[in-house]
């Protein structure tokens, strides 16, 4: 990972990346346009603590995957940060060393799918995370309630007010739901694909497709 010494707006994914595809980069892309991002940092999880082992190959081979596809755009980089880090993988632990790093005055941007924030109230200390970075929603068109003071789970109402294309934590950090481009690619129908000896291209950066196909992986 590139020094982050001096950045204001940065913007983490983290996820399992088994394997990241183009649906992952060009969400990537549209939200580091659309919140001015400095540096958007994709985080793999070495032991995701909601999914289990089957179908998951080894975290060096995902780090490596993500480390190629990212290669080339001057505002993405890839952080072993949770593979040094060892056990299972904790957002809030993750969060917690970015805003150390760049202390209160850096705006940080936590961006995920909705179906994962679906599923927040279930991380660990899930309402600790909302005080240390902002959180960026993203799903395709239609796809939502517009309200969203109405998406968020009844666990998490009370701590957010709502604010103009925003909700806003009790500790000022925001909530946004964001639009991307409904690209239907996913890293299950890749892996399937790979099962049963199709194509992935397309689908995934080529560099990404020759690493798998080299590997043999998701044989």
């Amino acid at each position: 990972m590139r020094s982050i010494s001096g950045i204001r707006r940065l913007g983490l994914i983290g996820g399992t990346f088994n394997p990241i595809h183009l649906g992952h980069l060009r969400s990537a892309e549209e939200v580091a346009d659309a919140f001015e991002l400095e540096r958007v940092i994709f985080i793999i999880s070495a032991t995701p603590p909601h999914k289990g082992r089957d179908g998951i190959i080894d975290v060096e081979d995902r780090y490596r995957m993500v480390r190629r596809a990212v290669e080339k755009n001057p505002r993405f980089s890839a952080s072993d940060l949770e593979i040094k880090r060892g056990g299972k993988s904790y957002t809030v632990d993750t969060l917690r060393y970015f805003r150390n790093r760049l202390g209160k005055a850096a705006d940080i941007y936590f961006i995920l799918g909705l179906d994962a924030f679906r599923e927040i109230t279930t991380w660990r200390e899930y309402r600790e995370i909302f005080g240390l970075a902002h959180f960026i929603v993203t799903d395709r068109p239609f796809e939502h309630d517009k309200q969203p003071k109405m998406t968020l789970p009844p666990e998490l109402a009370a701590l957010f007010h709502g604010g103009k294309g925003y909700c806003e934590h009790e500790s000022g950090m925001r909530l946004y739901f964001h639009d991307i481009t409904a690209l239907d690619i996913s890293a299950t129908t890749i892996r399937s694909l790979m099962g049963q000896n199709k194509s992935i291209r397309y689908l995934v950066p080529d560099a990404i497709r020759r690493y798998i196909e080299q590997k043999g992986l998701y044989r």
